[in-house]
């Protein structure tokens, strides 16, 4: 394909059956004007043989680099690729088959220099993966910052695209890891661009495979706000620091019931109202009582990790 219209730039480190499920979902696009750039970032176990298996299905490029993070291996991907838009998507992303077709008819609409769109969990999803999925995208739990408002939107890496100027006059991500794409997004609005969320422009992430892998990946995340915000004075908001005053709140309340039970017990229930009202939204989001059930220790991992993150992170930088 000499000039596709989309270039989608798929970093990935050891994960063959996830890129290959990926591939599987883009063979089936109802818009198909586009490229693939699979960026192997140094990984040990390589997707060669599931880019043999695609290079006759789609406009495939595959190219194997030293280990430097998902930031630098887009950059890597953007420059190799020929489109008109560059889209980036992780490999544990499985896009539906209208993606593009709602993004083209979006775009007509509403022209934009970069967008993300929302992630959702797929019916074939475990549990788990169902649970996961909806903490990280309630309004209760993360305030609608991942997708589900429209203002301040700041495009995730699982799902966004840029025009090819934007790459061009920005330089793409500068952090290697740890928010490169919060940072990123700043930047775009920052040097002008017209930023926005498409909705119907959503995929199905698969998120972490147990609550340990989750819970280092909400660790993470808290710590890299704290590195935009040295980056972006004024980046930090209310909402961010939510994860760290459960956290604080909770331990705090355990101490309150030894030294005053009254006060203690009164904080605790305000706790399990909050928990209460998360399985109730889960419950009817879901239809089901097992990621209802499991949406309570999802939601209790995703805001302590944060939380633990954010605070060790700001701790480190008053040193």
């Amino acid at each position: 394909m000499v000039n596709p219209k989309y270039s989608i730039i798929i970093p990935v480190y050891n994960r063959p059956l996830e890129v290959e499920e990926l591939l599987e979902s883009l063979t089936k696009q109802t818009f198909a004007n586009f490229e693939v750039v699979l960026v192997e970032d140094g990984s040990s176990i390589t997707c060669e043989k599931v880019f043999e298996k695609y290079v006759r299905k789609l406009a495939l490029q595959y190219y194997f680099k030293p280990n430097t993070g998902p930031g630098p291996s887009r950059n890597f991907g953007f420059q190799k690729a020929k489109g008109e838009y560059f889209v980036v998507f992780d490999s544990d992303c499985i896009i539906p088959k209208h993606y593009f077709e709602n993004v083209e008819s979006f775009l007509v609409r509403t022209p934009l220099d970069a967008w993300g769109g929302p992630d959702r969990a797929h019916e074939d999803f475990t549990s788990l993966q169902r649970a996961m999925a909806y903490t990280m995208s309630s309004f209760l739990t993360t305030g609608g910052i991942r997708g589900g408002r429209l203002k301040g939107f700041q495009p995730r890496s699982f799902n966004m695209g840029i025009r090819k100027e934007v790459f061009g006059k920005t330089g793409g991500f500068k952090f290697d890891r740890l928010a490169e794409d919060i940072e990123f997004s700043i930047r775009m609005k920052k040097a002008g661009f017209e930023v926005g969320l498409i909705p119907e422009a959503f995929v199905y992430h698969k998120r972490r495979t147990n609550f340990k892998q989750f819970y280092k990946q909400v660790f993470n995340f808290g710590r890299g706000r704290v590195l935009v915000g040295k980056v972006h004075p004024g980046e930090i908001k209310i909402t961010h620091w939510f994860p760290s005053l459960f956290l604080l709140g909770f331990v705090f309340s355990l101490l309150f019931l030894l030294l005053e039970p009254t006060l203690g017990n009164l904080f605790l229930t305000a706790y399990g109202l909050y928990f209460l009202g998360i399985f109730a939204h889960s419950l009817l989001v879901n239809k089901s009582f097992e990621v209802s059930a499991l949406s309570l220790p999802s939601a209790a991992i995703q805001l302590i990790g944060y939380g633990t993150g954010f605070l060790q992170e700001k701790f480190k930088s008053h040193i």
